[in-house]
């Protein structure tokens, strides 16, 4: 399993850089799409207990993706798209949970897994020199505040290869979860993610099903709660507060993760659809799916491509991420939207990257 973060870090790749590309558009709520969703077909909900902690989503047709030109190229266009009914957890996967499933299993996640160099060379561009052995250690990539300003095309400022950093040192070995426990589980790597779901018999959500749950209803939203953005005097998710990355004035109450349940849930009952931690999706990540997609008929429980595809990242196999994390800024990253989405090296977990589950009827 290559630990890409590793590579992109000591080796410094700019591929890494591509997923975090300077965003400097403006603060301004852009104008909703103007497309509307198909009437909805509602699913009526099961009979029988519902899943513990889960929420049932009706499904149906909508629109995904969006026709807002300040939106980053892979949102967009807007398409139609339809889902069947299914569960989805009511909030991200938390540290108490995730010890349920080490407890039961002693699985080992991958940042407390050692890497090898051929792991790391095995995806990457020719010629890549081999890193340094004294690095091939377990570890993760640790965000840390910035001690001034700097330019945000620079990823290593505040990114920093930490060994000993894990879901349960979530900053490094001095770190605990202690007083943490129903924050997100962060540090864990897709494969970390799809382990989890099989064992609790829930599997991870597709980009389709999360977006429709991120939606809470609102086809027409920016945002999960809405047309305008957050107010800092009545945050509505966790994101970064000041400038960033040196500077957060903790306006929403955290620095990093928040429990979940903070912040209100969106229309259909679901929490931190936006912010805290990035969330796996099942999908392989196509930086030009929509553009593809929108030239058919409407699809029905789309579950992405057969492998990923990133021009950009063309060594790096990908998949998907989304709602955005408490490092979204609008200077810089504003992926908190519902339609907002990128792609991640599913073995690679990093302090801002967890999950939640789904589940069919």
């Amino acid at each position: 399993m290559m630990r890409q973060g590793l590579l992109l870090l000591v080796l410094g790749s700019l591929a890494f850089g591509v997923t975090y590309l300077v965003s400097r558009r403006s603060t301004e709520s852009p104008s909703a799409d103007k497309a509307t969703a198909p009437t909805q077909r509602f699913t009526r909900v099961p009979e029988g207990q519902a899943p513990e902690g889960m929420i049932w989503m009706t499904g149906g047709p909508f629109l995904m993706g969006t026709d807002d030109a300040k939106a980053w190229p892979d949102e967009r266009p807007s398409h139609p798209v339809e889902v069947d009914g299914f569960w989805i957890d009511e909030t991200e996967v938390t540290n108490a949970q995730f010890r349920r499933f080490v407890d039961a299993t002693g699985y080992v996640t991958t940042a407390e897994r050692t890497p090898t160099a051929e792991e790391i060379l095995s995806q990457s561009p020719p010629g890549t020199p081999a890193p340094p052995g004294e690095l091939l250690v377990p570890g993760s990539l640790v965000f840390r505040p910035t001690k001034q300003s700097v330019p945000l095309d620079d990823v290593s400022q505040w990114w920093h290869w930490t060994p000993g950093a894990n879901w349960q040192h979530p900053e490094g070995p001095e770190s605990n979860l202690e007083g943490r426990e129903s924050h997100p589980v962060v540090h864990v790597s897709w494969d970390d993610a799809s382990a989890y779901a099989k064992w609790a018999e829930k599997r991870l959500p597709t980009e389709a099903e999360w977006e429709f749950a991120a939606r809470g209803g609102l086809q027409n939203a920016r945002f999960v709660w809405g047309f305008n953005p957050q107010d800092e005097r009545a945050p509505r998710a966790n994101l970064w507060t000041g400038k960033f990355p040196s500077f957060n004035n903790e306006a929403d109450g955290f620095l990093r993760t928040a429990p979940v349940r903070t912040y209100a849930p969106n229309g259909f009952g679901a929490y931190d659809m936006a912010g805290n931690v990035w969330e796996w999706c099942s999908d392989w990540y196509d930086r030009e799916a929509y553009q593809t997609r929108s030239r058919t008929k409407a699809t029905v429980n789309p579950v992405g491509p057969n492998r990923s595809h990133d021009p950009q990242r063309p060594y790096q196999p990908q998949r998907s991420q989304r709602g955005g994390s408490f490092l979204c800024h609008d200077s810089y990253c504003s992926r908190y939207r519902p339609s907002a989405r990128h792609g991640g090296s599913p073995d690679t977990g990093m302090s801002h990257v967890g999950f939640r589950c789904a589940k069919s009827n």
